[in-house]
């Protein structure tokens, strides 16, 4: 299960361009294997779009220490917004760009709905966009790796 508490550089880029790259995934599934990590760039796009929409993405890197955690979602030092930003979209994108297989299980949107089930302005479409990867990350990783 994908909780991405590895701790990723403090330095995050204005936007992490997430780009699309031809993956190993092609020599053993052909146009399946780029097509779930295509459309796994895609769901990382959309959800940093709307972060910074919302206004939550910070250009300010939370402390060092923060990003130690070792709790799920780094709930004792970071909030669910900045573990999005800060943990997990740089791990899923380091995956990407490394052609690392991708976690077979994912679990991150009964977390979403927690936090931005309160009737939080614009929280339906992030948790509908992190319910998108968690079910193509379960369903259709798993065939990839």
């Amino acid at each position: 299960m994908l909780l991405c508490n590895h701790p990723i550089p403090a330095t995050n880029p204005p936007s992490l361009d997430f780009a699309a790259i031809a993956c190993k995934d092609n020599l053993k599934n052909g146009a399946a294997g780029a097509g779930v990590r295509d459309q796994l760039t895609d769901l990382l796009k959309d959800l940093e779009i709307e972060l910074r929409s919302q206004g939550r993405w910070e250009s300010r890197s939370p402390a060092e220490e923060a990003l130690q955690s070792t709790q799920p979602f780094a709930v004792d030092t970071l909030s669910f917004d900045q573990w999005l930003q800060w943990m997990l979209l740089p791990r899923l994108h380091e995956l990407l760009l490394t052609q690392m297989p991708l976690p077979g299980s994912c679990a991150i949107a009964p977390m979403a709905e927690e936090v931005y089930g309160r009737g939080e302005p614009g929280g339906e479409r992030l948790v509908l966009i992190i319910a998108d990867i968690d079910l193509l990350m379960t369903e259709l990783s798993a065939e990839l790796n």
